[in-house]
């Protein structure tokens, strides 16, 4: 790619960005003023802004369902969390969101000054490109993010000073969709990091990897809900009820494979039957 190409490409992703922070910033802060703030003000304060309200108003509408509209239809009346259990979750990720929004906000700094492998539109690279390099991007993700979270039980000071803030929730009736992001701010970071790290192996949409940042917000509210679905090779909420529980089983994130691979893997179906 030509210096003007590089540069035309660079112009796209500050576009890209300026669009994304008009349509939150805009409805908030009167009169254009958040334009004043430095670039990384205001991709932080958007991010903020839209990871907060993502994660307030999926996790109260997934609680709303399964735990008041389908009361004892996924969750046995003994097993729901109470309200106090869930504001604790709240306030925890709350003191960590500004934290979070750290690191999508570098992310976009990165891209916007051409640090990473990031391309603007899949019209550069077509659709079998993207394809291919989607998954191996979410593979990085996947294998980056199963050690994270294995290493932040193997070592010790780790653990303790850092992953036993989210492991205070580990039975049936103090797991909720908004532990799912009730982290150490560091811990929440760490787990995140290698959607960063991707940006820099493999050619990435940087429209997908913003979408997928936020998606964790709601992908972790739903392992989280103690609700197993069944759906191979998902690693669901089933899975990683029984990690919350043993903590040595079910590192993965997206799927199982992780864990099967590395022999970590304990199955909820298996878990049932020995049960009965």
């Amino acid at each position: 790619m030509g210096t003007t190409s590089a540069a035309e490409c660079l112009h796209q992703f500050v576009e890209e960005t300026d669009w994304y922070n008009g349509i939150v910033l805009d409805a908030l802060v009167p009169g254009g003023s958040w334009k004043r703030f430095p670039r990384p003000i205001q991709s932080w304060l958007r991010n903020y802004i839209g990871g907060t309200a993502l994660y307030l108003v999926s996790g109260f509408l997934w609680c709303f369902y399964i735990y008041y509209l389908k009361r004892n239809v996924y969750i046995p009346k003994d097993s729901i969390p109470s309200n106090k259990a869930m504001l604790l979750q709240i306030i925890v990720a709350m003191k960590a969101m500004p934290w979070y929004c750290m690191l999508p906000t570098l992310s976009e700094y990165m891209v916007e000054n051409g640090w990473t492998r990031c391309f603007s539109s899949i019209g550069e690279i077509g659709w079998p490109a993207y394809i291919v390099y989607q998954t191996i991007y979410l593979l990085i993700v996947e294998f980056g993010i199963y050690w994270m979270h294995r290493e932040l039980h193997d070592i010790k000071p780790l653990y303790k000073y850092l992953h036993a803030t989210h492991h205070i929730y580990n039975k049936q009736n103090t797991l909720s969709p908004f532990a799912g992001l009730a982290f150490h701010p560091l811990d929440g970071i760490l787990q995140a990091v290698p959607h960063v790290i991707a940006l820099f192996l493999v050619p990435s949409h940087f429209r997908t990897h913003i979408l997928l940042l936020f998606c964790e917000a709601v992908w972790t509210a739903n392992i989280h809900d103690c609700i197993h679905g069944k759906i191979w090779p998902v690693m669901g909420a089933g899975y990683h009820t029984i990690h919350h529980t043993t903590y040595r089983h079910n590192y993965g994130h997206y799927t199982v494979w992780m864990d099967q691979i590395f022999g970590t893997l304990r199955d909820p179906e298996e878990e049932l039957e020995k049960a009965d």
